[in-house]
């Protein structure tokens, strides 16, 4: 006959509130080695709040200063100089770029290099003191109205400082502004949000649902324990990365026909430019996203941490690839960080095709990039890959 425990008399019981403050600070304790042991879920709670902070405190700028400006100057005068220096003094114009032709500075302007192009005619000056008011011509690519608005407003202040200082003018000309300044709005005339709008969400959506799907990848094979017989096969790991990432490559070239459909049908969305040059693009950056979605799956543990992998890329996408605010506005060091993300790249790529008919000419650059951060990611997923098999 077995001797049971004897049961604690209740004078030697801890009292039912001491019991319960030992219970719960176990679990603190737990909680703690959990989250040392699990540093990238730590990593994240502490990085993403810093990285929100940042960007909105000192990257994110909605009144965009300095923009890159073409000229074409048909004739260098005093009055002229004068002109410019007056545009420069308004800090929203940043003289770039010396155009030699009107072509030169569409094709400027048509691929994103500028956003502003100022032509002064020939024969300036002297139509000015003849009282004559030429006209000076500004162009603007109004496919981000957010960034070209304010630039364009301070023009109203350009015609009356821009001449205050010549002397020799007749008497109507200091009657009267000297000249006019003519502004075209290119692209998108009517300021319609749309029309920036839902082609920077269509990269957006893209870039959420890619990484997604292809961080989830090799995660999933780990968990379900269907790994090690996918090990088992004759196959290398670059021919697992380009089997894993192939189907989804078709499903996000059918779920970008269906946004761009719908972009057309319901927001009145032009195609300006050709389709063919927009699809062969969208594959290469639905391959982009998919290949660092795949990177991010290699380095995960879990599913979990893959998911947070992914939202910690898409927030910097969002907010410094030019989608949400002015790409412009930004100061020097986001706009570097904003040039080596593929939406970025791509939100160039889906304006330039829709609103100003851009050619894979116009977009060479942005194609290259994509190419090029493509296989950087190709590459560590293979070399990442290899490294958690051992």
């Amino acid at each position: 006959m077995t001797e049971s425990t004897p049961t604690p008399s209740p004078a030697h019981r801890p009292p039912p509130m001491v019991g319960m403050v030992h219970r719960t600070f176990a679990m603190l304790i737990k909680e703690f080695v959990q989250l040392r042991r699990d540093r990238l879920t730590f990593g994240t709670m502490i990085f993403i709040p810093l990285v929100q902070l940042l960007l909105f405190g000192y990257a994110i700028n909605t009144t965009p200063r300095n923009l890159p400006t073409a000229l074409l100057v048909h004739e260098t005068s005093d009055l002229s100089r004068s002109i410019l220096a007056a545009l420069k003094n308004t800090s929203y114009f940043s003289m770039t770029r010396l155009a030699k032709s009107e072509a030169e500075m569409d094709y400027w302007i048509r691929s994103g290099k500028v956003m502003f192009g100022v032509e002064i005619p020939a024969g300036f000056e002297r139509r000015v003191r003849r009282g004559e008011r030429p006209a000076i011509l500004v162009v603007a690519d109004a496919s981000d109205p957010v960034g070209s608005a304010t630039a364009l407003a301070s023009l109203a202040g350009v015609i009356s400082t821009a001449l205050a200082r010549d002397r020799g003018l007749p008497e109507s000309v200091e009657a009267k502004p000297a000249f006019e300044i003519r502004q075209h709005r290119r692209y998108n005339p009517a300021a319609e949000t749309s029309r920036n709008i839902v082609p920077g969400l269509l990269g957006t959506i893209l870039t959420m649902t890619m990484l997604i799907f292809t961080a989830l990848s090799v995660t999933r094979e780990i968990e379900r324990g269907t790994m090690e017989s996918l090990l088992s096969m004759p196959i290398s790991p670059l021919e697992i990365m380009l089997g894993k990432i192939a189907p989804y490559i078709v499903i996000g070239f059918l779920q970008a026909a269906l946004i761009i459909i719908a972009a057309v049908t319901l927001f009145g969305v032009p195609i300006a430019g050709s389709l063919t040059v927009l699809s062969g693009l969208s594959v290469l950056f639905i391959a982009t996203n998919l290949s660092i979605g795949y990177t991010f799956s290699t380095v995960a543990h879990n599913q979990l941490q893959a998911i947070q992998m992914s939202f910690m890329f898409f927030l910097p996408n969002i907010l410094l690839s030019g989608f949400m605010f002015p790409f412009a506005g930004m100061p020097k060091w986001a706009q570097i960080i904003g040039e080596c993300l593929p939406l970025t790249h791509y939100i160039r790529i889906a304006r330039g095709v829709l609103l100003k008919g851009a050619s894979l000419y116009d977009l060479k650059v942005e194609a290259l990039a994509l190419t090029g951060l493509m296989l950087v990611a190709m590459t560590l997923a293979v070399l990442r890959f290899r490294r958690t098999l051992d």
